[in-house]
C-alpha cells in the first residue's frame, strides 16, 4: 500500500494525519517511535544549534532528553502544526511549510504559548506512511 496522493484532498489528509501522529509521539515521550517517523538519515535543524541533528539515533536521544527535562520541570508541551502549504514534487516527495506552535502547561497552571515557529519539511513516502527527510525550523523573534 502506498501513501494516498491521487487527489489534493487525499494528499492533504495523509499529510495532516502524519503530523498528528508525529507530534503526539513527541509530546507523549515516545522518542524511538517519533524518530522512526524520520528517514534513517533524517535531518532536523533548530535555531541556536550550531549543527543540525542527523540520523534516527541522534533524533531519538534528543527527544528523550527533552522529554526528561519537561518531566523534571513538571511542564507538559503540546506541539501543533497548522496552515500547511503542501507542494508535491516530481520525485514523489512533498515540501511542506507550516506554522508550529508549542503550548506549555505547568502542572496546576495555565497554558501559555511557549514557541511560535515556521517549519520547512521535506516528506518522502515510505510504504503507506510519510517520513521526514529534512526539517528546518525558524523561530519567531529569534
Amino acid at each position: 500500500m502506498s501513501v494516498p496522493t491521487s487527489t489534493p484532498e487525499l494528499l492533504r489528509a495523509s499529510v495532516e494525519q502524519f503530523y498528528a501522529r508525529h507530534m503526539q509521539l513527541l509530546d507523549d515521550g515516545d522518542a524511538e517511535a517519533w524518530a522512526e517517523t524520520f528517514t534513517e538519515d533524517g535531518l532536523f535543524a533548530l535555531p541556536g544549534r550550531p549543527e543540525p541533528t542527523r540520523g534516527r539515533a541522534a533524533l531519538a536521544e534528543g527527544a528523550r532528553r527533552a522529554h526528561t527535562e519537561r518531566l523534571a520541570s513538571h511542564e507538559t508541551h503540546r506541539h501543533w502544526h497548522g496552515m500547511l502549504d503542501i507542494r508535491p514534487q516530481d520525485d514523489g516527495s512533498v515540501h511542506v511549510r507550516c506554522y508550529a506552535l508549542v503550548v506549555a502547561t505547568p502542572r496546576g497552571g495555565e497554558p501559555r504559548l511557549h514557541r511560535s515557529c515556521v517549519c520547512r519539511d521535506v516528506l518522502v513516502p515510505a510504504g503507506s506512511q510519510w517520513q521526514v527527510r529534512s526539517r528546518r525550523v525558524t523561530r519567531d523573534g529569534f
